[in-house]
C-alpha cells in the first residue's frame, strides 16, 4: 500500500512537479515546467510489455491531437527505464508492442515521482494505473 505521507498530489492544489528521462522520438529530459500554461493528463501503467497496458496506452496516444487542440499534453509514464521505453516503441503493435507514440512515455526508475503522486506500489516497485 502507498504511504500516504510521501503522497504530495492533492485534490484542487498544483500538480507536484516533476522531471526526468522520457521518450517519444528520442531520449529527451522533459519536466511538468515544460508545460506550463496547458493541462497535463500524466498518467501510470505498471510495466512495459504488458499484456492488458498497451490498448490504454495506445488509446492515448491516438487522442494526443484532440487533446493538443483543448490546450492539453498527455504523458505516459512507469518504473521502466527510458530505455524499456524506446524497445517497447519500436515493437510493432501486431506484436505486442506500441508501435509510434504521439506522446512521451516518462522513466521514473527512482519511484520520486510516483511516490509523489501516490501511485506506487512499494513491495513491488511499479505503479497502480492511475
Amino acid at each position: 500500500m502507498v504511504d500516504a505521507v510521501e503522497c504530495t498530489a492533492k485534490v484542487l492544489k498544483p500538480a507536484p512537479h516533476f522531471e526526468g528521462k522520457a521518450y517519444h522520438n528520442g531520449i529527451k529530459n522533459i519536466s511538468l515546467k515544460d508545460y506550463a500554461g496547458k493541462y497535463v493528463v500524466l498518467f501510470w501503467y505498471p510495466l512495459d510489455f504488458t499484456f492488458v497496458c498497451p490498448t490504454e496506452i495506445i488509446a492515448f496516444s491516438d487522442k494526443a491531437e484532440e487533446f493538443e487542440k483543448l490546450g492539453c499534453q498527455v504523458i505516459g509514464a512507469s518504473t521502466d527505464s527510458v530505455f524499456s521505453h524506446m524497445e517497447y516503441t519500436k515493437k510493432p503493435r501486431s506484436a505486442g508492442g506500441l508501435g509510434d507514440m504521439k506522446i512521451p512515455l516518462l522513466a521514473d526508475t527512482t519511484h520520486k515521482i510516483s511516490k509523489a503522486y501516490g501511485c506506487l506500489i512499494e513491495e513491488e516497485g511499479i505503479t497502480f494505473r492511475y
